[in-house]
């Protein structure tokens, strides 16, 4: 059986991040870089852009640090008695970074976890089990996959940069007409290759940046609801309010006091 020790969906640093294993960390270790970090395996450093994934041995010495001011990843730690054979079967390259095809579902599947881990439950272990098999399945099999034309994997890398943007600047009030623009796309072409790319709409990265950078900041500060909903783009606080309970369920107000007494996990 498959164990998670401890995980993160879109982990947010404003002011970036150091994580340093000199011995490595004594599991498995899975790291989407949603930013630029700079990433030392072995003694030998390599910068790794946004979209890209990377998964430790549990005795592998490593290092990262953000490139950029603002760094976000997901994350998790796990091990498991048929890991290094579940890992071999699916051939999938350890130690070394890859890009992710279709990130934004990766990102929903750390997210799943992350859920998993917090609704407990008497089925728990064995479901944690199985998400964290397809979690490492799909890794298996979009790793087989490519953007579907030589055209698409000519966007990759531009619109890697400009997905990397939107998270690093949640409190930028972009539109999709201008994204768009700044690839030179249709705006209808722009969101279908954004898809394609990244397995989820740009509306929805543009949302979900907002929300993510708003949970940080309700987990870590005391501002007001009003100045959080402005520091994350918002023209209102209704309408960050409202957005905020939409996707997560919650009020502002309601996370914040969740939040209460939790602490930052490494990662």
């Amino acid at each position: 059986m498959l164990k998670l020790a401890k995980c993160g969906y879109h982990s947010t640093h404003p002011d970036g991040l150091l994580i340093d294993r000199p011995n490595g960390s004594g599991r498995y270790v899975f790291v989407l870089f949603k930013s630029h970090a700079h990433v030392t395996v072995n003694g030998r450093t390599v910068t790794v852009s946004p979209d890209t994934w990377m998964m430790f041995r549990p005795d592998t010495p490593y290092r990262y640090r953000s490139a950029d001011r603002s760094f976000v990843n997901d994350w998790l730690h796990f091990d498991g008695a048929d890991v290094s054979e579940l890992l071999s079967d699916l051939d999938l390259p350890l130690d070394e970074p890859v890009p992710a095809v279709h990130s934004g579902s990766l990102s929903r599947l750390v997210m799943e976890l992350q859920r998993s881990t917090w609704l407990g439950g008497p089925l728990q272990e064995r479901i944690i089990d199985s998400d964290l098999r397809g979690l490492l399945l799909k890794l298996g099999n979009l790793r087989r996959l490519r953007p579907g034309s030589e055209r698409m994997a000519r966007y990759f890398a531009q619109l890697s940069e400009l997905r990397s943007r939107i998270y690093s600047t949640p409190q930028q009030r972009y539109t999709i007409d201008e994204l768009a623009a700044e690839v030179n796309l249709s705006r209808s072409h722009f969101q279908h290759v954004y898809k394609e790319l990244f397995g989820c709409p740009v509306s929805l990265d543009l949302i979900g940046s907002r929300l993510e950078f708003a949970k940080y900041l309700l987990e870590n500060d005391t501002q007001s609801i009003g100045s959080v909903s402005l520091m994350c783009g918002y023209e209102n606080d209704t309408h960050f309010m409202r957005q905020f309970k939409k996707f997560t369920g919650k009020t502002p107000s309601q996370y914040r006091k969740s939040c209460t007494g939790t602490q930052a996990l490494p990662r």
